[in-house]
């Protein structure tokens, strides 16, 4: 049965009300005041409070707003010796499950305790049926989110508010780099480095949940619940907590549904990202498409304004390219517009843009880097091109050239529009002439044909 704290002044009132409630099975611990009932309640839990409206040092009214502030969840009855409407409104207004006037009969009593438990279990099932649907909600919110992010943000925001966690922090799995902070929570100023670099050396190969003695944080336990789909682990959540208190079991099943989830999102980020590279990657060159390039021309021209950082196009076309598809077929054709990407890759930067943007014709985006510097990569890749031999593993050693236009922002233009034009009419100025060759853009540069603007002549 039910924990019963009694508050009556009264030895008698005690006594009776106390027998009233043991007779029915239930454990009574009574108490004369207010204080003394604070005291109860903090150093055991209790199902209900049975109190007088009348106390030494207080009142029935404040025993129900400090179990209502300090104890939800406890139930409160309140007994009066007063027969008057106006104490039992307030009382109930207050929240006290009933109200009963003196002398009281043993099954009022009994009746109304029961009654009182009653509505706490049925208080505390609606919340828990609150909670479960506020955790699938939160799940699915978190499954279904493909920003990275965001992600991070509403997962540690989740484990915070549903696992009660005091601090979190997230680790993923990087192919390359290993496990790696994908966003924290809550942690100390100035620990955050230190502490990823401790928790990633110790699951670097964790597979199943454990607890976490760290060191040197001001918490009083640790719990690593990993992420995994299928036979992968894709990272783990780190959950830090204050009070031993906090880990209840409905905490931990609370946070093992989430980093469930969690994994759920980061399998479909990978997936989603492996689909966004198809969408951005030419097929033949592994090299990015224009729908990528011009993605990232439309960030950096958005970026500007807060950057104030120069960057510079390189417009390359392959100088007598049909002939080699005439000469030595298609298939040869294919392969050398493969070696020139991996050549022109290997004289920039690895976050610079390179592009093909169509037949023979690549872009390259020299983040961060004025016309001066363009200038220097422009000639570098130049001579690369011309020093290279194409093919020798297939024992062609062909020879080619380029000629590769440059523009810079600001200087040459202030749109993207017109930044890829003169890049592209830089780079026609030298295709008319010696070819092999590296042109700085100008306002006054001829315009290439119409029909050279719609696709590479391979010329």
């Amino acid at each position: 049965m039910a924990r019963i704290l009694l508050v009556d002044d009264e030895k008698i009132a005690r006594t009776l009300y106390g027998d009233y409630l043991t007779a029915v099975g239930h454990t009574v611990t009574a108490v004369a005041t207010l204080h003394e009932a604070r005291q109860a309640l903090a150093a055991d839990r209790f199902d209900a409070v049975v109190t007088d409206l009348i106390l030494p040092g207080g009142d029935g009214m404040e025993v129900l707003r400090y179990v209502r502030e300090y104890h939800p969840g406890v139930e409160v009855v309140v007994i009066t010796g007063l027969d008057k409407v106006d104490p039992a409104v307030r009382a109930i207004k207050s929240g006290a499950a009933e109200y009963l006037v003196k002398p009281v009969a043993p099954e009022a009593l009994q009746h109304a305790v029961r009654r009182a438990l009653t509505t706490r279990d049925l208080m505390q099932e609606n919340a828990s049926l609150r909670r479960h649907v506020a955790l699938l909600e939160a799940g699915q919110r978190l499954a279904t989110t493909l920003d990275r992010e965001k992600l991070a943000t509403a997962t540690t925001s989740a484990l915070e508010s549903m696992a009660s966690a005091s601090a979190i922090v997230l680790l993923e799995r990087d192919t390359t780099l290993g496990l790696r902070s994908q966003g924290t929570r809550g942690l100390p100023t100035g620990t955050e480095e230190t502490l990823v670099a401790w928790l990633r050396g110790q699951l670097r190969e964790a597979r199943a949940p454990r607890e976490l003695e760290v060191p040197d944080v001001p918490f009083a336990r640790g719990l690593s619940f990993p992420a995994v789909e299928g036979d992968a682990v894709l990272g783990h959540a780190v959950l830090f907590y204050t009070d031993d208190r906090d880990t209840e079991a409905s905490a931990s099943e609370a946070a093992s549904y989430l980093v469930r989830n969690w994994a759920l999102a980061l399998r479909n980020l990978g997936r989603f990202a492996a689909v966004e590279d198809l969408a951005y990657i030419d097929d033949l060159t592994r090299l990015f498409n224009t729908r990528y390039l011009h993605l990232m021309l439309d960030r950096e021209f958005q970026d500007a304004p807060q950057t104030q950082r120069p960057f510079s196009l390189l417009f390359l076309d392959l100088d007598h390219f049909k002939s080699i598809n005439d000469n030595h077929g298609h298939l040869v054709g294919s392969k050398l517009l493969v070696e020139t990407a991996r050549v022109v890759k290997g004289c920039v930067r690895d976050h610079d843009v390179v592009a093909r943007y169509g037949g023979d014709e690549y872009v390259v985006m020299l983040r961060n880097t004025d016309s001066g510097g363009a200038l220097k990569v422009a000639e570098r890749i130049r001579r690369t091109m011309e020093t290279h031999q194409f093919l020798a593993r297939e024992g062609l050693s062909l020879k080619l050239s380029t000629c590769i236009g440059v523009a810079s922002f600001p200087e040459h233009a202030r749109d993207k529009a017109t930044l890829l034009d003169l890049s592209d009419r830089a780079m026609y100025r030298g295709k008319r002439g010696t070819r092999n060759v590296v042109y700085m853009a100008a306002q006054d540069l001829e315009a290439p044909p119409a029909e050279r603007r719609q696709g590479s002549t391979g010329s």
